[in-house]
């Protein structure tokens, strides 16, 4: 095992252009309790503690491939231990020219985006990110940067009108960010020292390595740590359930484990990519995917959580899990130098159990991706279309036979049972009949045999039985063809 690399005793990051250095950082610390409390930068508001609301919105700036990055992010569930090496950016850096508001809280006090004003912060915040990616943006893409910001007050028509008329006030190559890019970029490869982060407090340790093979020689030596990538679960263990989490390690920062790469079959995925570092290579390979991901959380939420986390988590309504099981992904498990191959739906045992032995760690996934011919899809069922928790999720793969009989099926569904579940005895009902309605129907009655959903607050149990029959009929229906969209989208909509 290498070595891992000399001790650095500090986070070090910019906080609005501002270089900070910390030696005192709790493990459990978080972004937003840091600035309102440490720095009195109360702009950046707590609504929700759990990712949710978007009143906590700021960007956080990273190097990428030498590039640097600008995200939005929910503080209230960023930890301080995922800041080494960022630029972080609260809504009290925007500026205009010679002290006027910036073009985006012009643009929101002139459109009437605000009324009692506690959630107007966050919407600034992802507005202004959307503006620096597009200064002329359609509606589609303005409810998409919103969907992590919710307003009680406005009926958000007036703040869609702002985010449209955001560069009649300035121009993004004018923005403050845009003038301070390359000192910023600078500091930030002044702060990659190749040093491993640890420090330790009253209330615990945390540890930041500086690559994989430091991350697998921690995680050997303490193989209860808890692996913190984007939080957005691991967040809320902290601000609603009050859990112990140190020792925390924290492998955000990991480019090594943001990589994507691809053939011709399929895609090799770092555990660490996010949802929206996903997105492109994904949506333009597995189109359905990227409909999916579109649906999880919200931008900021998408922002911060990883595949691998979602994957690791091992969470019964994971989204990602049931569509990855029906495309017949492989993870790619990493215990110090050795690494071992497993099928996905093979990695979850049972609730709270997945295959993975003390000290291993999801390294990578890989996707196959369907070839022409065949027929994939998968549908989210929720009480609210964007940013909810999932019901009941069903994902499907077809392969037939020149014959039109069913030659592969794969049936997963999450929600349905205490882990991401194939539906085997509807696929074997399936295999080898006519691919028609009356084979689906028949079909159906074996759903009993497979599932034993349970009720809760987001469903009865009833509910959720029908919805999976329904939608293995809606994806039958699909593979029929036909005019008329069986959704409505935003892009219909636009």
């Amino acid at each position: 095992m290498t070595r891992h690399a000399p001790i650095r005793t500090e986070l070090r990051f910019l906080l609005n252009g501002v270089p900070v250095s910390l030696s005192e950082v709790a493990p459990d610390a978080t972004l937003l309790d840091y600035l309102r409390l440490e720095r009195a930068l109360r702009g950046t508001k707590e609504g929700c503690a759990e990712g949710d609301c978007g009143a906590c919105t700021v960007l956080v700036g990273r190097l990428f491939a030498g590039e640097l990055v600008y995200e939005t992010v929910n503080a209230c569930i960023r930890f301080m231990g995922s800041l080494d090496g960022c630029h972080v950016v609260t809504i009290e850096h925007l500026q205009g020219r010679d002290g006027a508001l910036h073009p985006v809280q012009q643009a929101m006090v002139d459109f009437h985006g605000s009324q009692c004003g506690f959630c107007t912060p966050g919407f600034v915040m992802s507005l202004y990110a959307l503006w620096m990616r597009d200064p002329q943006p359609g509606n589609s893409a303005i409810e998409k940067a919103l969907q992590g910001n919710l307003c009680r007050c406005t009926g958000y028509e007036s703040i869609v009108r702002a985010a449209q008329a955001v560069s009649r006030y300035g121009a993004p190559g004018e923005d403050v960010l845009a003038g301070e890019r390359s000192a910023v970029t600078s500091q930030l490869v002044a702060f990659q020292d190749g040093l491993r982060v640890e420090i330790a407090t009253g209330s615990g340790k945390l540890k930041v390595p500086t690559s994989v093979d430091d991350f697998a020689s921690i995680l050997e030596a303490e193989p209860k740590a808890t692996i913190v990538a984007g939080s957005t679960d691991v967040g809320l263990w902290v601000t609603k359930h009050m859990r112990d989490i140190s020792p925390v390690v924290f492998i955000g920062g990991l480019n090594e484990l943001k990589k994507i790469s691809e053939d011709e079959t399929s895609l090799t995925i770092g555990a660490g990519v996010t949802y929206s570092e996903a997105f492109a290579r994904l949506s333009a390979r597995i189109p359905a995917m990227g409909a999916l991901i579109d649906r999880i959380g919200g931008e900021q939420v998408r922002n911060m959580g990883t595949i691998g986390g979602n994957i690791a988590n091992g969470s019964p309504i994971g989204d990602m899990p049931p569509a990855l099981i029906a495309l017949g992904a492989t993870l790619t498990l990493r215990k110090g130098e050795s690494r071992r191959t497993v099928l996905l739906e093979e990695y979850f045992i049972a609730y709270g159990k997945q295959d993975r032995k003390p000290g291993e760690f999801v390294e990578t996934l890989t996707v196959p991706v369907p070839v022409e011919g065949t027929y994939f899809a998968v549908h989210k069922v929720t009480k609210r279309r964007d940013e909810d928790i999932t019901a009941a999720l069903g994902a499907f793969f077809l392969k037939l036979g020149s014959d039109g009989m069913v030659e592969t099926v794969r049936i997963a569904y999450g929600g349905m049972a205490a882990t991401p579940k194939r539906a085997r005895a509807v696929e074997a009902a399936l295999t080898g009949k006519a691919w028609n309605g009356d084979a689906v129907d028949a079909a159906l009655a074996n759903y009993a045999d497979d599932f034993t959903p349970l009720s809760d607050m987001r469903a009865s149990a009833e509910y959720r039985m029908l919805v999976a029959k329904n939608l293995l009929r809606r994806f039958y229906a699909e593979t029929q063809g036909g005019s008329e969209p069986l959704q409505v989208s935003r892009k219909a909509l636009a």
